[in-house]
């Protein structure tokens, strides 16, 4: 009797810890070695990880980012169309430069902007290059977040610290999206990772 209640003990704590582990496994994905949540809170809202993936310069890893939406979404349209808080996290996989980082970001936007579009965003645009310049260096392992909160705007953190004033305008958050979701984004095997499509298997990268 007392073997079998010791027996039950023992696979009740089994089943605990196997419970816990499976409920931590559940709350994190990962990609390139970086552990993304699969869900943030931000402005009182819960955001879930739409997709994540690693960005390559040539053959180099540079980062991984993920996207964050308060639902899935498939499409670019739909993506920017959404309501509520988003996110894109982005975790360094080696030491960048603000300088090459804020050239790789403005190209980004320039590409997938029109004329109009830049036009308007002229001061944001300023704005956003002068976050850069306040940002010596960006290490592997640091973490970039660049948020829009509903009512406020576009707000950018690194490693937690803000580094940004207030950029108001979602269409500016829209052109900042469009960096790794527009017709010509900074990685084009990126892309459809951020818009959730699972990778390959031995796909670039990302089951390293």
């Amino acid at each position: 009797m007392k073997l079998g209640i010791r027996v039950s003990r023992a696979l009740g704590v089994i089943g605990a810890a196997l419970a816990l582990s499976l409920s931590t496994y559940a709350g994190a994905a990962e990609v390139g070695g970086v552990k993304l949540d699969d869900m943030v809170r931000l402005a009182n809202q819960e955001i879930k990880l739409n997709g994540a993936g690693i960005r390559y310069k040539a053959i180099f890893k540079v980062y991984v980012a993920g996207l964050y939406l308060a639902e899935k979404k498939s499409t670019t349209q739909d993506v920017l169309a959404t309501p509520g808080a988003k996110r894109v996290t982005i975790v360094m996989l080696r030491d960048v430069s603000n300088e090459e980082l804020g050239r790789g970001f403005m190209s980004g936007i320039q590409q997938n902007s029109d004329r109009n579009e830049k036009a308007k965003l002229i001061m944001q645009l300023q704005k956003f290059g002068e976050i850069f310049a306040s940002i010596p260096e960006l290490k592997k392992g640091d973490v970039l977040t660049t948020d829009w909160i509903p009512g406020s705007g576009t707000v950018v953190h690194v490693n937690g610290k803000k580094v940004s004033d207030v950029l108001p305008d979602v269409a500016f958050y829209n052109a900042l999206l469009k960096i790794w979701l527009g017709d010509k984004p900074v990685d084009a095997q990126l892309k459809p990772l951020m818009l959730g499509e699972k990778p390959e298997t031995g796909a670039r990268g990302n089951n390293s």
